[in-house]
């Protein structure tokens, strides 16, 4: 099975993933991206996080980058009839 990595970039700032997930495919590990942003997102920090200004990389064992997920994409967007 293959190990992913998840690397969350905000700004200039990078924390990586020094221990990765296996998980089964890419598409795996675009779900599991999406549910790291949207926990992030919903966790209260002390200083306020422009999140419009990050991703999580998702990198595989060779280190190469298999997809970079914007928070924004995570957020859902209802959309209502006015």
């Amino acid at each position: 099975m293959p190990r992913y990595y998840f690397n969350v970039h905000i700004n200039h700032d990078v924390i990586r993933d020094p221990e990765g997930q296996n998980l089964s495919d890419p598409d795996q590990a675009w779900e599991v991206a999406k549910a790291m942003a949207v926990n992030l997102m919903e966790t209260k920090f002390e200083m306020p996080i422009n999140w419009a200004t990050g991703q999580i990389e998702v990198r595989d064992d060779v280190d190469e980058v298999l997809l970079e997920l914007p928070f924004m994409e995570a957020i859902k967007i209802d959309q209502q009839s006015h």
